[in-house]
């Protein structure tokens, strides 16, 4: 655990009464969202803040265990707490392999085969390449339609306050009004190399890192929980941000 916040110049502020939770790059690891709802759940409970915001940075689905788990609990638990759901580059890439199931290939390469195996559909080994669209198209037969639905429906941004939510990050020099969806999904250097100020505070993962990186321009919260075992989460109230 440990809280930092920006140094120099006024630190970003959320409004008053308004505290935002944060998490980013799930990725299928459903038993460690489900640790991660419980401390929020003790944290409201304890310090009962006027308004609370669930913000999930995307990249829900594929390398973990159990995309589909993770879904439902997501779905779940929008309909009980103020949430909101930004898209990460996998389920961008994933609504597009709905569309054109030939891209299939490329998907299992970028972890979606841990995904079709969460829902059922297995694939046979020395599977040829012509046969995996049908695997696709499977899988969209036994998804639950509001599984579909949620994946198509995800935001690119969220911004409150001096807080700038997103999956990957954005283009230094742009104005984030103006920033290409390209970028706020994919995009790693530039941003991440970058030290200017970027009109507001951005929050983002992407990028794993080996523990939540909260620096002045920008804080990291994709900690590799598929690979480490280590899902972050991010408290924000006021000018006060604390990674757990």
């Amino acid at each position: 655990m440990s809280m930092i916040a920006p140094r120099n110049s006024p630190r970003p502020k959320l409004p008053n009464g308004v505290r935002i939770y944060a998490i980013s790059d799930i990725h299928g690891c459903a038993h460690l969202l489900e640790q991660m709802f419980a401390v929020i759940d003790a944290d409201m409970a304890n310090s009962r803040p006027y308004r609370a915001i669930e913000v999930f940075l995307g990249d829900y689905i594929d390398r973990g265990p159990d995309s589909r788990h993770t879904l439902d609990l997501l779905i779940d638990r929008s309909r009980r707490r103020n949430t909101v759901f930004l898209k990460g580059n996998h389920e961008a890439y994933f609504t597009s392999v709905l569309e054109d199931p030939a891209r299939a290939a490329e998907w299992f390469q970028f972890g979606g085969l841990q995904t079709l195996m969460s829902y059922g559909v297995s694939a046979a080994p020395g599977l040829g390449k012509d046969e995996l669209p049908n695997l696709v198209r499977k899988l969209t037969s036994v998804m639950p339609p509001e599984h579909i639905a949620f994946l198509r429906q995800l935001r690119p941004t969220f911004t409150c306050g001096d807080f700038f939510f997103v999956h990957a990050g954005v283009r230094p020099g742009i104005p984030l009004s103006e920033q290409r969806e390209q970028d706020l999904l994919w995009i790693r250097d530039e941003f991440l190399q970058s030290n200017r100020r970027f009109g507001k505070y951005v929050v983002h993962g992407h990028t794993p890192v080996k523990q939540a990186e909260l620096l002045e321009n920008r804080a990291n919260i994709d900690t590799g929980a598929y690979a480490t075992g280590n899902l972050t989460l991010l408290s924000i109230q006021g000018n006060s941000m604390l990674a757990i």
